[in-house]
């Protein structure tokens, strides 16, 4: 079974990808050269203690779905912070939930997965941290929208329609933006790229087939749950309760 070995190749492999990360920002001048070094550091740290903590969680159910609610917990932090809602942040946990319970339901609902702490850590985590980017990207997209269109908010309410109506009409336009990194993923997969699940069950062992068929699970499970993601999000946008304190105060009807 191929393996990454726990010896000091690995420790100059991560090194030299930190450096190489951080040299092109330089070179760039992207300005997040200490960021990515101290998120280089945390991940390091983090999945080193995490590890022990999985070894646990994967042997009993219970250990699993607290484990689960801490990564979902963290996702809608992480999200929240990102997307400049923190005080909304009930509504981005609700956001992210309605797309991983479904998904989560359905994989271990119909049998496709055994429903155990080894199966439920890595689809949970994989599926919560797909929510959480597309909570993310669609907040960051359509809040940048509604600031640059202002004007037209301001225009449509003018004529008659409801804050919900021009705020539909200033966003939706963009909303399918989020979607397209996991819809680009989805459509090369095993032409471009061999994400994460295929390749872990490569290396646990299993057969290419295995293989495949646990990725396409993952993949249109995490497809399926960003769609509605995105669509709870808007809705809650609209209604005005998803939304940055400054729009907060300009959205007002």
């Amino acid at each position: 079974m191929v393996t990454v070995q726990l010896t000091w190749h690995l420790a100059l492999a991560l090194a030299l990808l930190l450096a190489l990360a951080v040299a092109a920002s330089v070179v760039a001048r992207l300005g997040v050269s200490r960021t990515m070094v101290l998120a280089g550091v945390r991940a390091t740290l983090q999945l080193t203690a995490v590890s022990f903590i999985v070894v646990a969680a994967v042997t009993h159910l219970l250990y699993a779905v607290a484990f689960a609610l801490l990564m979902f917990a963290i996702g809608v932090r992480t999200t929240a912070r990102r997307t400049g809602v923190r005080g909304a942040w009930p509504w981005s946990a609700l956001a992210m939930a309605s797309g991983v319970l479904p998904v989560l339901l359905i994989v271990f609902g119909s049998g496709a997965a055994p429903l155990n702490g080894l199966a439920l850590v890595p689809l949970a985590g994989i599926v919560i941290g797909n929510m959480m980017t597309a909570h993310t990207l669609v907040g960051r997209r359509e809040f940048a929208t509604l600031r640059e269109g202002h004007g037209i908010y301001e225009a449509a309410l003018a004529i008659g329609f409801t804050r919900r109506e021009a705020i539909r009409l200033v966003t939706e336009r963009s909303l399918p933006e989020a979607l397209y990194p996991n819809l680009d993923t989805t459509r090369t997969v095993g032409l471009v790229t061999l994400p994460g699940a295929f390749v872990g069950v490569l290396l646990g062992g299993g057969s290419p087939l295995h293989a495949g068929a646990a990725q396409i699970l993952v993949l249109i499970g995490v497809m399926a749950g960003q769609a509605v993601v995105v669509a709870v999000a808007h809705q809650f946008m609209m209604a005005g309760r998803l939304l940055p304190p400054d729009l907060t105060e300009k959205l007002r009807p």
